[in-house]
C-alpha cells in the first residue's frame, strides 16, 4: 500500500531480457533499510526488489504488467517516481494508493499558469466514470486532485494542477502533449462503482 507522495526520482541503468524483464534502477535510497522482497512503486507501478546494491535496486516486470501500462515506461535512462511501501504509523499525506494501474491516459496539453501547471490529461470511457472534480487520482505514482473533468464521445479530458514543488520533486514537471501516463482511480471509487454496480443488478 501506498500514497502517492513521492520519496525519490530513480533512473533506468540497465535493462535485461529474460523471462521477465529486469531492471537496474539507481536511486539516492539507503538501501542497507530495503530488505529483498520489499516493495516499491515505480512511476505508481508496484513492483518488488529482487536484487539490491549501494544506491540502486532490480525488479522483474513481467510480460502481462509491460501490456497494462505507459508505453516506453521502462527505458534506458528513463526518470522514475519512487516511494516505498506504507508503514503502519506513518503519515497518509495524499490518497490510498494500490500501485496497480487502471489505464493509461495521455497527456494532451500542459500550460503555465501563474507558477503552475495547468495538464490535461484524456482517459478512455471505461475509466471517465471514476474520475470526479475535486477527487483523487494517482497520475505516474503521484497523488493528485482532479480540478475538472469533461466528458465527450472519446471518454473524458480531466485537468490537474502540478505546483512548483510537485513538478522539481516528482517526473511531472516533463509531462508535454502526447505522452502516456499511468494513472490509477481513487480506491474508493471502484468500490463506490462496484457497489451501485450489485445494487442495480440486484
Amino acid at each position: 500500500m501506498f500514497t502517492g507522495i513521492v520519496s525519490d526520482i530513480g533512473t533506468i541503468e540497465s535493462l535485461d531480457q529474460r523471462g521477465d524483464l529486469r531492471v537496474k534502477i539507481s536511486c539516492r535510497y539507503d538501501m542497507d533499510s530495503v530488505d529483498m522482497g520489499a516493495s516499491i512503486a515505480c512511476s505508481g507501478i508496484c513492483l518488488t526488489v529482487v536484487e539490491k546494491g549501494p544506491g540502486w535496486f532490480a525488479v522483474d516486470v513481467s510480460g502481462e504488467t509491460l501490456s497494462c501500462i505507459a508505453p516506453g515506461q521502462f527505458s534506458e535512462g528513463r526518470r522514475l517516481n519512487l516511494e516505498r511501501a506504507l508503514k503502519v504509523g506513518d503519515e497518509l499525506g495524499g490518497h490510498i494508493v494500490t500501485g496497480h494501474v487502471d489505464g493509461v491516459g495521455q497527456v494532451v496539453s500542459a500550460e503555465p499558469v501563474g507558477d503552475s501547471q495547468e495538464v490535461v490529461i484524456r482517459v478512455s470511457k471505461d475509466l471517465a466514470p471514476y474520475i470526479a472534480a475535486k477527487g483523487s487520482i494517482t497520475v505516474d505514482g503521484v497523488s493528485l486532485t482532479v480540478n475538472a473533468i469533461s466528458d465527450d464521445a472519446e471518454g473524458a479530458l480531466f485537468t490537474l494542477n502540478i505546483i512548483p514543488h510537485t513538478a522539481q520533486v516528482t517526473t511531472l514537471g516533463e509531462l508535454a502533449p502526447g505522452r502516456p501516463v499511468n494513472l490509477e482511480i481513487d480506491v474508493l471509487a471502484r468500490y463506490l462503482a462496484r457497489m451501485e454496480k450489485v445494487r442495480s443488478s440486484g
